[in-house]
């Protein structure tokens, strides 16, 4: 067994940008991995770590060399290679000059297929410090990095520029330039608690020797969970609960390098603003954590987490109450003139926004996402006139300063702005929930006018984006149709609304000028939006083969596809089903063979074999008994009660045989077949089962 030892490499920079460092952070340890594989060097471990002003790899039990390597090289027959005196023939000695030596110093290889002239040869493993630094070189070189920049008078480029290298190998240092940096064994600590160089004396002291001495948690969901465990603690000394997000505890982790999480208060009088806007300013703004109480209401606290430790913690709370105050006064200038024009106004201005110029402005949008949407509420029941009116309000705060100011609440400062307006609740809230779901596992529109008016909104995009040919492609897709799409699938399925996805594409068409000719993007936006349903049920854990063989009947209704495939998932645990499956792929090879007219009824006067006789019977009992189950949806009892011919199936196959030389009984026969058949696509393609 060769000898290993642990391997620390750490790149010391200026501040990384904190959005980036995880990705960053993942990355060099992948490309690491990669590099040591691709060099046959296999440790036991590689842990990536990162803060603000590193980016490190520690690898564990890493052999100090490569494995040496044998191979043979395979020549001439023997028969070949010597004369019949033994002497070496002209293939002989070509073979032996071609691998650098004398004929003597060649070995036989034996095979199955006779003896061969060889030459063996043992290529010795490199040392790992050979390796290393290329390797180093080479993941810095992939990391992703949008933009690289220049510092000095140095070529080398970075994300940020470089100033220490470390490059431990057990206790020795492996000697290399990285980035212009002559790499060596002194890490830095926190830039103002211990900004001197920290000697290490080996890897594994890397993680001790920064948080005892240097005061620095290099670890960098170490330093998250330490900060979310201060957040909660300082809000729990508040008698309130911390509003943590994750993506601005990922922020604040790659932002600081020895967290101290404080706590500070804003006037009381900020809280007549929406709480919506506040916590926008705190988050976004300043990287602060809101606090709420019980109830979940918004106090006047915030928390910070600095990245150090002050001697006089109170001057750091009083700085950041000084900073937030403007910023709560700018929120609170915004709400208070905002209210000063109500919504309905503001429309016209949306004649100067371009939604796409081909679709028109956001104007010209809602006034077809109005139409459409009346009468998707009338479709599920909930007040036309409530769908449209939001419809013709939903987009007019976009022109409120407030939501210039934060466009994350676009919809939810609508809301606010439709109920100073004295509009009706069902309005108020549809305003801010067609924007929803706005992400994967994101909530869904909770009342039925929220619920029309975000398939409405969906529907135009994805029909008028696909009539101009701007569809998705690859990974681009600037009009986030590959989330409206989904969006249209949550709402129909999880919020049970039994809504054809067809007929609304062709609803949503005729809302469009002629010149966009929309009518002709229907179908294809069809199919996109069915497509989107395999990575729907992926997501939820569902085998791919219950998909297509639903997807194969081409449902129209979202809710009745999914209905379709919760039975087909009850089915293939009866235990008639694999064979029921295995019948049904092969009475569909059996159809798709005959290319002649199949007569449409069965004729009871040509069932001469008793187990066709059987099966006929059996057929007629069973469609009977379920296809008022089909009609209705309920489609787990149909397919159980349809689980009862296996028998009779496999009888039919066993005595039968269904092309005779007879055309009136074959025919007969693919008849029976065919109705067998068409009665389970009513639910789905068992063929495509997988066993």
């Amino acid at each position: 067994m060769s000898e290993t030892r642990d391997l620390l490499i750490e790149i010391g920079t200026e501040e990384l940008p904190p959005k980036a460092l995880r990705r960053l952070s993942l990355a060099f340890a992948d490309g690491i991995s990669a590099g040591l594989e691709a060099a046959a060097l296999k440790p036991s471990r590689v842990v990536p770590y990162g803060a603000p002003r590193r980016l490190a790899v520690l690898v564990s039990d890493l052999p100090t060399a490569q494995q040496d390597q044998q191979s043979v090289r395979r020549g001439p027959a023997l028969s070949a290679a010597f004369d019949e005196e033994g002497c070496p023939t002209q293939a002989a000695v070509g073979f032996a000059r071609s691998c650098g030596v004398a004929v003597e110093q060649l070995d036989q290889l034996e095979t199955d297929k006779g003896s061969w002239l060889a030459y063996r040869a043992v290529q010795q493993g490199q040392p790992a410090v050979e390796l290393v630094p290329d390797l180093v070189r080479k993941a810095l070189a992939a990391l992703p990095i949008p933009k690289r920049m220049r510092w000095g008078d140095r070529a080398d480029e970075f994300v940020r520029p470089v100033h220490w290298v470390v490059l431990l190998f057990g206790d020795d240092v492996i000697a290399a330039d990285i980035l212009g940096v002559r790499a060596d064994r002194y890490t830095r600590g926190h830039r103002f608690h211990h900004p001197d160089p920290i000697y290490l004396g080996e890897p594994q002291a890397y993680l001790p020797i920064l948080e005892t001495e240097g005061q620095v948690l290099a670890d960098y969901a170490a330093r998250r969970e330490a900060i979310r465990a201060q957040v909660m603690e300082q809000a729990k000394l508040l008698d309130g609960q911390a509003l943590i997000d994750d993506a601005l505890l990922d922020e604040v982790t790659a932002l600081v390098e020895w967290p101290v999480a404080l706590s500070g208060r804003f006037d009381e009088t900020f809280l007549q603003v929406p709480s919506e806007a506040l916590i926008s300013s705190m988050q976004d703004h300043q990287k602060y954590f809101p606090v709420l109480d019980a109830q979940g209401n918004l106090l006047p606290h915030f928390i910070t987490v600095a990245n150090l430790v002050s001697k006089d913690p109170g001057q750091i709370r009083a700085g950041n109450e000084r900073v937030i105050r403007p910023r709560l006064a700018d929120a609170a200038f915004f709400w208070n003139q905002d209210r000063k024009q109500p919504l309905e106004q503001r429309a016209d201005g949306l004649r100067n926004m371009v939604f796409e110029k081909r679709l028109g402005t956001l104007f010209d949008k809602q006034q077809r996402v109005a139409s459409l949407a009346a009468g998707i509420a009338t479709a599920i029941g909930s007040e036309a006139a409530h769908a449209q009116r939001a419809a013709q309000l939903c987009k007019c705060d976009l022109l409120t300063s407030m939501v210039f100011e934060f466009p994350d609440l676009q919809g939810v400062m609508g809301r606010y702005y439709a109920l100073h307006d004295a509009e009706p609740q069902a309005v108020a809230d549809a305003i801010r929930e067609h924007y929803l779901p706005r992400f994967a596992g994101d909530e869904l529109p909770a009342t039925p006018t929220g619920q029309a008016l975000a398939l409405a909104d969906r529907l135009d995009s994805l029909v008028g984006i696909f009539a101009i040919g701007q569809q998705p492609s690859g990974d681009k897709d600037p009009f986030a149709l590959r989330r409206a799409a989904l969006g249209l699938i949550r709402i129909c399925i999880e919020r049970r609304l039994d809504l054809d996805i067809e007929q609304l594409l062709n609803a949503a068409a005729q809302t469009f000028e002629a010149k966009v000719n929309a009518a002709a993007a229907v179908n294809a936006v069809f199919d996109y939006v069915m497509d989107r349903l395999r990575g729907y049920y992926q997501e939820a854990g569902v085998e791919a083969d219950l998909v297509e063989a639903v997807l194969a009947t081409r449902p129209t209704r979202p809710l009745d596809f999914d209905r379709r495939v919760q039975a087909c998932r009850v089915f293939r645990d009866l235990p008639e089903a694999q064979s029921l499956a295995a019948a049904n792929k092969r009475i569909s090879n059996i159809l798709k063979k005959w290319d002649q007219p199949i007569p449409a009824a069965v004729d009871q006067r040509r069932l001469i074999d008793a187990a066709e006789q059987q099966l006929a019977e059996q057929l007629t009992g069973a469609s009977t008994a379920v296809l008022p189950l089909m009609e209705s949806g309920d489609y787990t009892p149909a397919l159980k009660q349809l689980a009862a011919l296996k028998e009779p199936v496999d009888a039919f196959f066993d005595s039968v045989m269904v092309m005779d030389e007879d055309s009136a009984l074959r025919d007969n026969r693919l008849a029976l077949l065919q109705s067998l058949r068409n009665l389970f696509l009513r639910v789905a393609d068992l063929s495509r089962l997988q066993s």
